[in-house]
């Protein structure tokens, strides 16, 4: 059963730092890329950042670029982000998410090509 597991998030101020991290268990994370996104209140799921199945390619979206940082460690089967210079637009809560293809690094922005999600971990980034 596959699961995927968040922790990380909280409540900082503007400019703080928080990593955020995604325990995978019950499938091969080695094979499969994997995202995060966010979600803030009244908004849809939206792309933060994706990593190749062999964490050589990564792929951000432009509000974060420059900002955050993904990785991913597939011995400990584990997908961090690494948030700095944190902005209170960034306040949201956070999924990791398994690509549902093995091997595939196309359409990685779209929350369509995922097919298991976390809970979700909140950030709250206050001004």
């Amino acid at each position: 059963q596959v699961q995927l597991v968040e922790s990380g998030g909280g409540v900082v101020q503007a400019g703080d730092s928080l990593k955020l991290s995604c325990v995978a268990s019950g499938f091969a994370s080695g094979n499969h890329a994997m995202g995060w996104f966010c979600q803030a209140p009244g908004k849809g799921r939206e792309f933060v950042a994706a990593n190749s199945w062999n964490g050589r390619t990564t792929t951000y979206a432009d509000s974060v670029k420059g900002r955050f940082t993904i990785s991913r460690d597939n011995a400990r089967m584990t997908l961090d982000l690494q948030m700095n210079s944190l902005k209170p637009e960034d306040t949201a809560v956070y999924y990791c998410a398994k690509h549902r293809d093995m091997w595939r690094w196309d359409y990685v922005a779209s929350p369509d090509v995922y097919d298991h999600w976390g809970q979700g971990t909140q950030v709250t980034v206050s001004s």
